[in-house]
């Protein structure tokens, strides 16, 4: 006897991620599969803020570009789609115009920032950011408020640790920036 045919999901798409509403969940989407979420922790929101005020305070004066919130989707990968959603993202001014009215820009940021969660998994945030890399993310920021440390990810496999008395550095992404990540994790 034949065993029945077993259904294969299909994937999703960055326009059916649009019209996906999980109240009190946060979703993206991993080469065409739906990843579903608990909203981050209230102390990782404070910390997302705090960096975010820093960087648009930055950008803003400066005339740099535009800095993105928390869960802001990203278009990154095509066929099947990549949507992640950083927790701070810088996008250069050249490139504002490229951010649609509605849906996913199909770009991602020149800079942006994950801020480490007590579920996150260490494999899965490495792959992570190897996907934020590979789409042409310049630098990446992945804050440790249990370590008191920041570790900085470039195109070119470097990394640098930052110890809690360290400072995050723009370097050539956002010149002359400059936050102290006590101040960020306080």
């Amino acid at each position: 006897m034949a065993m029945p045919a077993q259904s294969i999901p299909e994937l999703m798409t960055a326009e059916e991620l649009e019209h996906v509403h999980l109240p009190g969940k946060s979703t993206e989407l991993v080469r065409g599969r739906l990843l579903v979420r608990e909203p981050p922790g209230t102390r990782h929101g404070r910390i997302a803020a705090t960096l975010a005020y820093f960087v648009t305070d930055f950008v803003r004066r400066n005339r740099l570009g535009v800095v993105f919130a928390q869960d802001t989707g990203f278009k990154i990968e095509s066929n099947p789609d990549t949507v992640r959603a950083p927790d701070v993202a810088f996008l250069a001014q050249e490139r504002v115009d490229q951010v649609p009215d509605r849906g996913y820009a199909a770009l991602s940021p020149d800079l942006l920032a994950e801020i480490v969660s007590p579920d996150d998994r260490p494999g899965e945030l490495l792959a992570k950011i190897a996907q934020w890399l590979e789409a042409g993310t310049k630098l990446v920021w992945v804050i440790d408020p249990r370590s008191n440390e920041a570790r900085v990810y470039r195109p070119d496999g470097s990394l640098t640790i930052i110890g809690a008395d360290g400072m995050l550095d723009g370097e050539d992404v956002l010149p002359g920036f400059a936050c102290a990540l006590t101040d960020v994790l306080s």
